[in-house]
């Protein structure tokens, strides 16, 4: 089988016709697909364990330990295949319940309108008036280090983004005349809302999704660079920068480097993805 029969064939000459867009979203999903490959066979492709000192602390690159070892003897290529693992949990986990809670409320509030909407709206406009790494360094610091205590931090961050968007379009959509038709035929509202508008969300959906998980991938790596994400000897890109950098300025260059080009990457992958997709889907909407 081909990989490109693991696409839809209509989708997949969407990205072909796209141009330079399509180009964004096929690099995006090389990156993405190999940092997911990574994160599910992290044991049979790290070299070492991440957690164990395994040679001289602060060893260069070499063909022993291809991207040297940290100031406590740990190999960097290890730790960085385990910590993409612990990266793509964590934004796993915080993108569905940021989703969960976000696309309902915004559905429920464009659709309804009234009152619902202006309290709903007063509500996460104050979350969305705070910058989304000062919001995530008070709600993780308040529930303090951890996977999932740091999910539920990023998932607060991004749960009005997903509102805003949803909401935005259900206000257009409710007044279309496909949703008159199916209130005319006497459709319950939820029938209408999960029916009618809500697939009609779903480009939307898929561009918040992509740019925020490349915003997540920064903010996750932020918290965990001043110590409010996992805990240590846990296997974090934010976490060994933090270390790392402590030593860039004796020449040990290597401990810094490759855990920042990691984060880079991933945050760039994702970023391609949405906004190749968000110019494909647009044209299509449109």
């Amino acid at each position: 089988m081909r990989t490109t029969d693991l696409i839809p064939r209509e989708f997949w000459r969407k990205i072909r016709d796209a141009g330079i867009d399509g180009y964004m979203v096929i690099v995006g999903l090389m990156i993405v697909i190999t940092a997911v490959i990574l994160a599910l066979f992290a044991e049979f492709i790290a070299p070492y364990d991440p957690i164990q000192r395994v040679g001289p602390p602060v060893s260069p690159p070499s063909t022993q330990y291809l991207l040297g070892t940290d100031s406590i003897g740990r190999d960097v290529l290890s730790r960085l295949i385990y910590g993409t693992r612990t990266i793509m949990i964590v934004i796993l986990i915080s993108t569905v319940l940021s989703m969960s809670v976000g696309i309902p409320l915004g559905l429920i509030s464009g659709y309804i309108g009234g009152k619902l909407d202006r309290l709903l709206s007063l509500i996460m406009d104050s979350i969305y008036a705070f910058p989304g790494l000062i919001l995530a360094i008070a709600v993780a610091a308040v529930l303090g280090p951890g996977i999932y205590n740091t999910s539920i931090s990023l998932a607060v961050v991004y749960i009005p983004t997903y509102f805003r968007m949803i909401r935005g379009h259900v206000l257009s959509l409710r007044e279309t005349i496909f949703v008159e038709a199916a209130r005319a035929i006497g459709a319950k509202d939820r029938r209408i809302m999960l029916k009618y508008i809500l697939p009609n969300t779903l480009f939307i959906i898929t561009v918040v999704f992509s740019l925020n998980v490349a915003d997540a991938v920064l903010t996750e790596a932020g918290l965990s660079f001043l110590g409010l994400s996992v805990a240590s000897p846990t296997p974090d890109w934010g976490f060994d920068l933090k270390n790392g950098q402590r030593y860039f300025l004796s020449g040990y260059w290597w401990p810094v480097t490759f855990p920042g080009i990691a984060i880079f990457l991933l945050a760039l992958g994702f970023g391609l993805l949405g906004e190749g997709l968000n110019t494909i889907l647009g044209k299509e909407e449109i």
